[in-house]
């Protein structure tokens, strides 16, 4: 059960106990934690509460921007009579890297800052009596995690962190952390595969127990009404009338697991469905067989104080301002969000590009201002990529793709952000990646990755393995921008004409000018929010233009905390709604496209 896909969900089986709340909380300065026995219990702890990253809590500069461990501890009580069922203590995420005791006894540990880990705690447990939680949490980056950065230490003994990725490197336990009573025998994983006929929908479902009793299964559709069943451990569903899952129309099934024995009901699980079909045809992208239009925003899973703490009212205000602004679709970037996330986008039909947190395979901070360095990368020229980053890399993958296969948001997945895929040995990384990751979804969803403008047509040898080209570019602001803005529409045009050639859908998954709210200036300049809205329909000409152009999702939803630097202010502003949530002029002007735009736009 270290390996923890399985959303917890309470049944007439299963209690969940959410741990979240205060908890204490050191940074671990010296690095003497662990040798000072930590794990038993902190002295001269404060307080910080679960989820949220540990960042921007507190007024010290020194935490902030602190590298290496951090601790935690809360204390939970547990019922005698439940000394005869299985304790699961479940995280649902903790960035970078995590150790977890129980009353002093190591009972887990797990490295991926975005994936659900956790234990079967009943030998480490006192039943009956208070449990002292203690997890030490760990934000180092280097060349070989996902994603990637280093560490630089100065005179005086201090590290800092530098990512290879422009945004800040939030860190903490970021997601919920439950426990889950369960039976002694249980069940651990559930897979579908769906698909449609006429108005016959199929649902392939296999499922994974630590028991071998009889299994049980029902399809009941939105009212609770049993549509169709079947016994064992893998079948089919067949479902007459279907109600499709489509986007913007959310709707989901409830596929009931049940085990037996003797005809007693020893565990029970409900799992929402959603029935529908994801393919790529020639140039075009089809959901249940129809061309589909991706509108809709990169996102960060990023707010005020939280950092990339899981916050369910910003995840609600979010879906609010997705609606209200046209927007079908949301790229996770650069890392898997919260579990509820998803959920959610199932509920309401958002469709969802899901991208692993590989950003960074290009050993420049702020890669994106690359090109105008001079400087070349040779991040690929670097065994250890192939020898160890290469492992992480996959880990993450299988990873992601085993939480949120069942997920009917989750239409494409995306195996990296602007990997430096000019590079001649990023081919050879890649086509181990693809193949890899094509391995192991159940519903053979299409895979991509945004491609950096520092490797455009011609020059990337990474594309070829994707079936969805997908593009972060900014003509008009990294360059050709500002007085220049009329010319860069020639430019982009031209790029486009060559990757038209490969007869693959193209998603913009990326293009945007930062705009501080407020700055207002006729006429525009850089920065102003008048440029930025003349930016954005200079690009839309582009897109209207070319008709492998499937999708377009502006960069960024909402402004978003980076590192500090003289380019940026106090974070990345090319948002079209502020940090806060407050739309700019741009977000106006995207409404009355996007609402203007039908799902099916190309079709």
């Amino acid at each position: 059960m270290e390996e923890q896909y399985l959303y917890p969900a309470e049944s007439p089986t299963r209690q969940v106990i959410d741990l979240s709340g205060i908890w204490k909380f050191k940074v671990d300065h010296n690095s003497e934690g662990k040798e000072k026995d930590w794990q038993n219990g902190l002295a001269d702890y404060c307080e910080v509460p679960v989820p949220s990253s540990f960042n921007d809590l507190f007024t010290d500069k020194d935490i902030r921007e602190h590298v290496g461990d951090v601790w935690y501890q809360t204390e939970f009580y547990l019922a005698e009579e439940w000394e005869n069922k299985n304790i699961n203590l479940r995280f649902g995420s903790a960035t970078h890297r995590a150790e977890v005791w129980l009353n002093g006894e190591k009972i887990a540990e797990h490295e991926g800052g975005y994936m659900p880990f956790g234990a079967i705690i009943n030998e480490a447990a006192n039943f009956g009596a208070k449990n002292t939680l203690v997890v030490v949490v760990n934000n180092e980056l280097d060349l070989t995690t996902i994603p990637t950065g280093q560490i630089k230490e100065y005179d005086d003994g201090k590290r800092r962190l530098f990512p290879y990725f422009d945004f800040f490197n939030y860190a903490g336990i970021h997601s919920a952390v439950k426990l889950q009573i369960l039976p002694k025998e249980y069940i651990y994983d559930i897979t579908t595969v769906t698909d449609f006929k006429g108005d016959t929908g199929f649902v392939d479902y296999e499922i994974e127990s630590s028991s071998h009793s009889e299994i049980k299964v029902e399809l009941k559709d939105i009212e609770g009404k049993v549509v169709a069943q079947n016994s064992g451990a893998e079948g089919k569903l067949e479902v007459k009338n279907v109600n499709l899952w489509q986007p913007g129309e959310g709707y989901l099934y409830n596929l009931e697991v049940s085990l037996l024995s003797a005809g007693e009901l020893i565990d029970n699980y409900r799992l929402p469905v959603g029935i529908r079909t994801v393919e790529v045809k020639g140039n075009r992208f089809l959901i249940n067989g129809e061309p589909f239009y991706f509108k809709g925003f990169g996102k960060h899973q990023d707010s005020e104080i939280n950092g990339r703490g899981f916050d369910p009212a910003v995840m609600i205000r979010d879906a609010e301002l997705l609606d209200w602004i046209g927007a079908n679709s949301v790229r996770t970037s650069h890392y898997p969000y919260d579990e509820e996330f998803y959920r959610m986008c199932d509920r309401r039909g958002v469709v969802v590009i899901d991208e692993t947190p590989a950003v960074g395979l290009f050993d420049m901070n702020l890669n994106f201002l690359a090109a105008g360095t001079g400087k070349e990368s040779d991040f690929f020229d670097k065994e250890i990529v192939h020898e160890q980053t290469i492992k992480n890399h996959k880990r993450e993958i299988k990873r992601l793709m085993q939480r949120d296969k069942n997920h009917a948001s989750v239409v494409m997945w995306c195996l990296a952000n602007e990997p430096d895929s000019a590079q001649e040995r990023a081919e050879e990384y890649f086509e181990e990646i693809f193949s890899y990751a094509r391995s192991h979804d159940p519903q053979e969803r299409p895979l991509t990755f945004t491609n950096i403008m520092t490797a455009p047509y011609g020059k990337c040898n990474v594309a070829q393995f994707a079936d969805v080209i997908s593009l972060n570019r900014y003509y008009g602001w990294y360059i050709i921008g500002g007085s220049e803005l009329e010319y860069a529409q020639k430019d982009f045009e031209e790029e486009l004409v060559g990757w038209e050639k490969e007869g693959k859908p193209i998603v913009m998954t990326e293009y945007g000018a930062d705009t501080k709210a407020g700055i207002h200036k006729l006429p525009s300049v850089q920065w102003s929010e008048e440029y930025q809205k003349e930016y954005l329909e200079l690009q839309h000409q582009v897109f209207d233009n070319c008709d492998s152009i499937v999708g377009e999702q502006m960069w960024n939803f909402a402004d978003f905390q980076t590192v500090e630097g003289i380019l940026r202010v106090n974070g990345n502003k090319k948002g079209a709604f502020t940090r806060d949530r407050q739309p700019k002029m741009a977000a106006h002007l995207l409404k009355e496209r996007w609402e203007n735009l039908p799902n099916n736009f190309k079709g």
